[in-house]
This record gives structure tokens, sequence and C-alpha cells, in this order.
């Protein structure tokens, strides 16, 4: 086995678009359904709140600011609404080719959805990045915009009281009509139904976009992708979390097993920019990559519900966020 070796995207387009067609089901009186995004700046806590509202994991966590790469979908069902939820990468002052791609996507995503949400999150001050994030929001007119304070179980009854007063002072100086300023909690659930409940209210009347027990729209090979790269970014250091991408180059159930003992073979490679970040992805003979193996693989597993052999390369992609034709090979 060679030292780089372990065995253990799409654009937004049109939302409704995405959603297939509409399902001709008998739905109650009043029954809503449509899009939200959540915005902010990087790490304000966008993918957990995505992920605490559907109840399961569809995007990936990190620490790391920009680890949301994509527009991912989550799918929140309700007795009076379906909520499709649009988790965007943080938006931020692109220093590559790849952050710019990037936050054109957010910018896209805005003018499609329904209501934009944009995250503040309660242990950081509002600030210059705040600001700017508003401020281009408000070129998108006819979206409802709220605020949602994120991270509140962080903070005590008064930083989080002045954090609620300076998002409302924002919105006054920069003309932004806030539709509802909302705290919120992913991590210890604390109102996060009342904002399912206030978004799914904004949402217009018609009938569910998605089949009932669809909780997203991704791709498998997409998630699970994402997964290697959620486990792969786990204690890395420096700018190599930016470096690091994921490609699924093949995923499906070996032949010869039985129908009781299926097995998912997925091979994908890991793709960093220089051979210094090779070498601190793979660790001492190999000991890191294993460990990301084993974690993405759990991860995978639970998500499809499929026991999973994982074969993962390292691949070197020269400086592949500056590049147009890496960044299109790497699906950006």
């Amino acid at each position: 086995m060679d030292d780089d070796d372990f065995d253990d995207d799409f654009a937004p387009a049109d939302l409704a678009a995405a959603a297939a067609t509409s399902f001709s089901l008998d739905v109650p009186e009043g029954y809503r359904s449509g899009f939200a995004c959540f915005v902010g700046r990087p790490n304000a806590g966008k993918s957990t709140l995505t992920n605490a509202l559907v109840g399961t994991k569809v995007a990936i966590t990190s620490s790391r600011p920009q680890t949301t790469r994509t527009v991912v979908r989550g799918i929140v069902h309700r007795e009076d609404g379906q909520l499709v939820l649009v988790d965007t990468p943080g938006l931020h002052k692109p220093r590559t080719l790849l952050g710019e791609r990037l936050n054109d996507l957010v910018k896209t995503t805005w003018a499609e959805v329904d209501v934009v949400a944009v995250c503040f999150p309660a242990d950081e001050k509002v600030g210059p990045g705040d600001r700017f994030i508003v401020n281009e929001l408000g070129k998108v007119r006819r979206t409802i915009k709220i605020a949602v304070a994120t991270k509140t179980d962080l903070v005590g009854p008064d930083r989080l009281a002045q954090h609620l007063l300076d998002i409302a002072e924002l919105g006054r100086e920069t003309g932004t009509d806030w539709g509802e300023v909302v705290p919120v909690s992913a991590v210890s659930g604390d109102q996060v139904e009342l904002l399912a409940q206030l978004l799914v209210a904004m949402m217009p009347p018609g009938p569910p976009l998605y089949p009932e027990g669809d909780l997203t729209d991704a791709p498998e090979e997409i998630l699970a992708a994402e997964l290697i790269r959620e486990a792969a970014l786990e204690g890395v250091r420096d700018e190599l979390p930016h470096s690091i991408a994921v490609v699924v180059e093949e995923m499906r159930l070996r032949e010869d097993r039985p129908a009781d003992r299926p097995l998912l073979d997925i091979h994908a490679n890991v793709f960093v920019e220089r051979s210094s970040q090779k070498g601190i992805v793979i660790g001492h003979k190999g000991s890191r990559l294993r460990e990301v193996g084993t974690n993405a693989r759990k991860q995978i597993e639970a998500m499809l519900g499929t026991p999973v052999f994982l074969d993962l390369h390292v691949k070197i992609a020269k400086d592949w966020q500056r590049d147009p034709r890496q960044l299109r090979k790497l699906g950006f």
C-alpha cells in the first residue's frame, strides 16, 4: 500500500426547479412550502442550525471558517408546511478565485429564496463583516429578511440582550426591516422549534416540494465527499483547511455480496495544493489518513445505513483554489 492510500456540486440554479415537481398530495388547508436561506460570516453557526432544524446531519460542521463550499439543502417536514433550508458558504473577503465563486454562489441564492435569515453569533460582536453582508442583502428587494442570533448557549443573559439590541440597531442603520429577530441555540435546541414555526409561516401557500422522508436533495456522492472533508479538517492548522478538497471517484455496491450483507465501495481522492500538505494529511506512516478514513466511514455508514469500504488517496492539485481549470475539475 502506498503512503498516500488508505483502505478501511451543484450551483443553486433555480431552486424551485431543483425540487423537481410538487407532489399531488392531500394537504391541510393553509399548508405552506418554500425556501429559506441562512447567510452570515464564516463560522456563524449556519450549518449547525440547518442540521438542528432538519433533525439530522445534512451539512458538515467544523470550528474552521469557510467549511461550507456548496449550497446544501435540508428539508424540514411539518404538519403545517415544508421548509427547504439552503445553507450557503460564509460571505467573506475573497483571496482566491474559489472565494470569489463561493461569494457569487451566496448572492445568487439570496435572490431565489422566500426568506433570508442572517446569522449573528452571540459570542462575537456585530462588526464590519456583518454590516457588509446586510448592506449587500439590501440589494435584494422582495425577499423577507430576518435576523437570527446564534450560539446563545455561549453567552449570559446580559450579553445576549446587548447582542439583540446591536442587531436591531444594525437594521436601523442599514435600512433593513427585520421580519423577526430570533435568538436560538442549535446545540441546546433552545428556540429552534420557534424558528421553524416562524419560517414556515413566512412561506407561500402551496403543496410540499419533496416527498415525505427526504431530508436533503444532495447526491449521496456529494454527501460522502463532504463527510470525508469534515474528517480531514479535524486537527489541521493554518491554511491547510482551505486547501483540502474531496472528490468521490466511484461509489457502488459490491456485486458479489448477498442482499442481506451489502457493502458499499467508495473510492475517493483528497486533494491538497502542495507536497508538504500531503504529508500532514497522511501523517506518520499513514496514521492520520487512517484516522480520517475511520471517522469518515462511520459517519457515512450512519448516514446511508449501509456498511462501507472506504478507499482514500491523497493527491496534489497545485494551487487549485486559484486555477480555473482545477476548480472545474473539483466541481467549483
